[in-house]
């Protein structure tokens, strides 16, 4: 089997160009190819995740990424699959968080010569001549065609700002900008950048005659429709100092029943012949099958022995001793329950503090608590349900 056809078997591949082409290409190790990330916030997320295990499995077969990370695009608002536009950022706040994403990006690729190269379209697009761009690149599009495009249709309504309305040839000059400087010779991107992709791969067509490619994958949903990575506070983050790894641990250990050997086969490196024998597991496995998926995905994120630690505190949480549990540090003068669910994390208000220990959610040393000024002593261990239990410790 080659990676193509692992792709497909994963069920990571949406649509595809030339599907003959690509397969013969990235199958025999021929592909030059790039995915684009917007240096939107100053570390990657599990929106982001996919793609990087997609750049390794493709790299681990012998083709070369090329990781754009988006400084030029990220000063305008990308409105694919979106409803509204971004906030602008200052040229600070970008360079930052390219930064950040190189660093996280280096535990999962590998950078050198003849292996992955990053660049920056801040290098390009900053420099562009407007006129220019007009007679260059204006001149391949056709306004009809742009609108049919799906993420703008989703716009039009609400207000389709010129600014956001060039991002489709910011990209596809992106693709044709690397095709000639690095050899590209192929897109990928989730399945809400379709319209943007198929543009790039026509540009370069229309003005080098060379053959270009793109290929889009599948995003990760939840059983519910909705995407992975996202919490009651906010998106899981691969940065460790925002969502620690035993966090990261827990969000993959409490996936929904259903997504379980969804997340298996497009995240993890498990074979496909292991996940097959697990897909035959009786339905009382299922824990199990969690426990694999957040081992395996911490392990890639964090290393090993993080997960180790992290698989290790939730044995704890669930039954164990209680010695592994993991530790948050809070202020000493938050003595009572709930300054201390708030300033662990746990509640994002004292509004939902108190609705939760109303409610019966709240716990500390297993003893439920019905006091909102119960006291809560260095060491203790506070439950929410039956899934987040925390040993407090005062600083």
């Amino acid at each position: 089997m080659g990676i193509y056809e692992e792709l497909k078997a994963r069920g990571l591949i949406a649509q595809v160009t030339d599907e003959e082409e690509i397969r013969q290409l990235i199958n025999n190790g021929g592909a030059r190819f790039y995915i684009g990330f917007d240096p939107t916030a100053d570390s990657l997320h599990v929106g982001h995740f996919m793609a990087l295990c997609l750049m390794k499995r493709l790299q681990m077969a012998g083709n070369r990424p090329v990781v754009l990370v988006g400084g030029g695009t990220g000063h305008i608002g990308d409105p694919s699959g979106r409803t509204d536009m971004r906030a602008m950022m200052t040229d600070e706040v970008i360079n930052h968080n390219c930064e950040c994403f190189k660093r996280q990006m280096e535990r999962f690729i590998e950078f050198g010569e003849d292996k992955a190269v990053m660049v920056n379209n801040a290098d390009w697009l900053l420099r562009l001549n407007y006129v220019e761009l007009l007679r260059e690149v204006g001149a391949c599009f056709t306004v009809n065609n742009m609108l049919r495009a799906e993420c703008y249709k989703q716009r039009m309504e609400k207000g389709l700002s010129f600014l956001e309305f060039n991002y489709m040839i910011m990209q596809a000059y992106d693709f044709w900008y690397l095709s000639e400087h690095y050899g590209c010779n192929m897109q990928f991107g989730g399945d809400d950048q379709w319209s943007n992709m198929l543009a790039g791969t026509e540009l370069i067509r229309k003005k080098s005659g060379k053959d270009a490619y793109a290929m889009t994958i599948t995003l990760l949903l939840n059983s519910e429709g909705k995407k992975m990575g996202k919490t009651a506070k906010g998106a899981v983050w691969l940065d460790e100092n925002k969502t620690p790894p035993y966090d990261f641990y827990q969000y993959w250990r409490n996936v929904d029943d259903a997504d379980v050997m969804k997340c298996i086969k497009m995240l993890t490196f498990i074979s496909l012949e292991d996940i097959a024998d697990m897909e035959k597991w009786d339905a009382s496995r299922i824990n199990e099958k969690k426990e694999i998926l957040a081992f395996e995905l911490t392990k890639l994120v964090h290393g090993a022995e993080k997960a180790e630690k992290a698989r290790a505190q939730a044995k704890a949480a669930f039954g164990g001793d209680g010695e592994n549990l993991p530790e948050k540090f809070v202020s000493a003068e938050h003595s009572t329950v709930v300054a201390v669910l708030v300033a662990a994390g746990i509640c994002s208000s004292n509004g939902e503090a108190r609705r939760l220990i109303a409610q019966g959610g709240v716990a500390v040393n297993e003893q439920k608590v019905s006091d909102i000024n119960a006291p809560v002593r260095d060491g203790d261990v506070l439950h929410k349900g039956k899934k987040v239990h925390i040993r407090i410790k005062f600083n």
